[in-house]
């Protein structure tokens, strides 16, 4: 299973997008996510989430914290269990990005955009909801969400 970190950085309403246009073979080609990549060896999920977003967009951090967890069952792919987070930023240039394009999009337009099935579940639980939660996203063959289970097993 791929460990990845995944982070929605907020600026003045504002959620940094990435539209993924630019690699070759992409699984997330044409998607709107928001910014992450793979854990590198004896790094920590925090530690991912820090050089990813200074690689990626040279902005540097303030707030991280953890959302979510979402283990995600992607039989194209291999599955992947993404740790989930948010943070902010005063800083607003953006550098071009090798992966795509960056863009500051306002939370309440990025349901508008090309996402993930998957994201349509836990976006609108960063709006929602304090506490970090557990996520399963179940895909069939093809990229099509089947199902997804929130917090299962756990006491409310």
């Amino acid at each position: 299973m791929r460990l990845t970190t995944l982070c929605y950085i907020e600026k003045d309403g504002c959620w940094l997008m990435l539209h993924r246009i630019k690699k070759a073979q992409d699984e997330n080609q044409g998607k709107w996510i928001g910014i992450g990549g793979h854990l590198e060896e004896n790094e920590s999920p925090e530690e991912c989430v820090l050089r990813e977003a200074k690689e990626e967009t040279g902005l540097s951090l303030t707030g991280l914290r953890l959302r979510g967890i979402i283990t995600f069952i992607l039989p194209d792919w291999g599955n992947e269990l993404t740790f989930l987070y948010t943070a902010e930023t005063k800083e607003s240039d953006l550098p071009e990005c090798p992966e795509g394009v960056l863009q500051w999009v306002p939370i309440d337009r990025v349901d508008s955009l090309p996402l993930w099935e998957g994201d349509r579940v836990f976006l609108p639980l960063l709006r929602t909801r304090e506490d970090c939660f557990s996520l399963k996203l179940i895909y069939r063959p093809g990229g099509e969400l089947d199902r997804w289970i929130l917090d299962e097993g756990m006491n409310h």
